[in-house]
């Protein structure tokens, strides 16, 4: 039995299948940190997202403060107006000016609104993605042909 273990033959199996085994080891701990990376990359898409879709989100707020004025402005016409006819005339003309300047931002707010509808999508596509390799990590690293 001893001169078996320390055969030339045995040790070089046994050292054969050390370095194999340990091979299989690096490779899946390469793939892993690999998909740990590709993680990484997600997640820093997803905060641009977050911030393009806080931008938009800024943008629909400065639109809809002109449009509140506008509005105030607009209601304070309409209470001339109904308290003395005389002066409708110059109510109906301060009304056609609140509705230009509704009318100018109404583009920007839909603007504003195709951005951030766009950003959700994107956001929406990288948690999906996030989701996918959290929920089946091994699934998503060896979902390829050619993971690596």
């Amino acid at each position: 039995m001893y001169r078996r273990v320390n055969s030339g033959r045995f040790i070089g199996l046994t050292t054969f299948l050390i370095v194999v085994v340990m091979a299989i080891f690096t490779w899946v701990m390469y793939g892993m940190a690999k998909q740990v990376f590709v993680l990484s990359d997600v997640m820093l898409e997803m905060n641009q997202s977050i911030k393009s879709m806080n931008g938009a989100v800024v943008g629909m707020s400065e639109s809809v403060t002109a449009m509140n004025e506008t509005i105030t402005e607009m209601a304070a016409d309409i209470h001339s107006m109904s308290g003395n006819v005389a002066s409708m005339d110059v109510s109906v003309a301060g009304m056609s000016g609140d509705i230009t300047v509704m009318a100018e931002a109404m583009p920007e707010m839909n603007a504003t609104m195709l951005n951030m509808s766009q950003s959700v999508g994107k956001m929406a596509y990288d948690l999906g993605t996030a989701a996918y390799a959290f929920r089946q990590p091994m699934s998503y690293m060896w979902g390829n042909v050619m993971p690596f």
